[in-house]
């Protein structure tokens, strides 16, 4: 295996992986946790400009483009509106990068194990990984993914007055099921993108590390993510917004920022229901500021994963010299 593939996972302990994934995904929510606001909203409307709309006695959408979105929070919520849901996303982050990054590191390993000539090429071996390792990492912190996208979906009215309360709320009317709505959609939407975000993330890195241009975040690890990211994003947007929509059903549907939510069941259904009365626009809906999101969360993700292991492995260095 070449050593620009095996750099990601051979580098560190277990422990040292955990905290390097753990403190990316804690840095890379907090930067774009305003943009995740305003793309869930987006995704969260249904409506078209010539369509009424029930929560205010006005024609339109709620929201206007992302812009328009990000002014109307601001004026209406204040700063901290576009920071609603950030105590679960952060949990969810830093619990989400932890997992994944040493699921990926243990799956790969397994991988790399399996005799010649079974042992599949670097390619195959970075997706098999990196979707495993989004699949499980998903699957542990949906609840908390769940409760991010809930209290994201308030407006000036709270659905929910305390996080506390929403566990409450919802363990009481909708059961242990309710935390894991729209998981199908979750995990289906996360097994291709995390393959393909590892697998395209690890042939572009040597090709961004020797790139005689100037690179963005002036590194190639950076540069590396966000390419990947946007390809990858792209190529299964539609699932994420049949997430959305199926983590704010439940008795509360009505009472989020759109209070006329349809209600929806199971992800084949939501897909077809969604093509047939938004087309392909209601599909992507808030696709320009997810990838404005998706861009700069993993550059940073990435970024801050190789500087925490960088700085824990020469912290270690010096130790054993001592």
């Amino acid at each position: 295996m070449s050593a620009s593939v095996a750099q990601l996972k051979h580098e560190g302990s277990p422990r040292q992986v955990v905290v390097a994934g753990a403190v990316a995904g804690l840095v890379s929510r907090f930067v774009i946790a305003p943009l995740d606001v305003i793309k869930i909203r987006l995704q969260l409307q249904i409506h078209s400009h010539s369509d009424p709309l029930s929560v205010r006695s006005v024609n339109g959408p709620v929201y206007k483009g992302t812009l328009g979105t990000f002014r109307q929070i601001l004026r209406e919520e204040g700063v901290t509106g576009l920071w609603k849901g950030n105590i679960p996303a952060e949990l969810m982050y830093l619990a989400y990068g932890g997992i994944q990054f040493s699921a990926y590191t243990y799956i790969s390993h397994l991988i790399e194990a399996i005799p010649a000539p079974y042992t599949p090429p670097d390619s195959a071996t970075s997706f098999i990984s990196g979707a495993t390792a989004g699949a499980a990492a998903t699957t542990a912190t949906y609840p908390l993914d769940l409760l991010r996208t809930r209290f994201a979906a308030q407006g000036r009215d709270r659905v929910y007055p305390s996080l506390i309360a929403s566990l409450k709320h919802i363990a009481q009317h909708e059961g242990p099921t309710g935390f894991f709505r729209g998981l199908g959609a979750g995990v289906s939407q996360i097994v291709p993108y995390m393959g393909l975000f590892f697998a395209t993330y690890e042939s572009l890195k040597p090709v961004t590390a020797n790139s005689p241009i100037p690179l963005p975040f002036g590194s190639s690890d950076a540069a590396a993510g966000i390419i990947a990211s946007v390809l990858s994003k792209t190529a299964v947007y539609p699932l994420d917004t049949t997430r959305k929509r199926l983590q704010v059903q439940g008795p509360m549907r009505d009472k989020y920022i759109h209070r006329n939510i349809p209600k929806y069941s199971g992800v084949i259904s939501t897909v077809l229901r969604i093509w047939k009365h938004e087309g392909r626009r209601g599909m992507y809906r808030g696709l320009t500021v997810s990838l404005l999101k998706a861009a700069p969360a993993s550059a940073v993700t990435m970024w801050t994963y190789e500087r925490v292991m960088g700085m824990m492995l020469a912290s270690n260095e010096k130790l054993t010299k001592v």
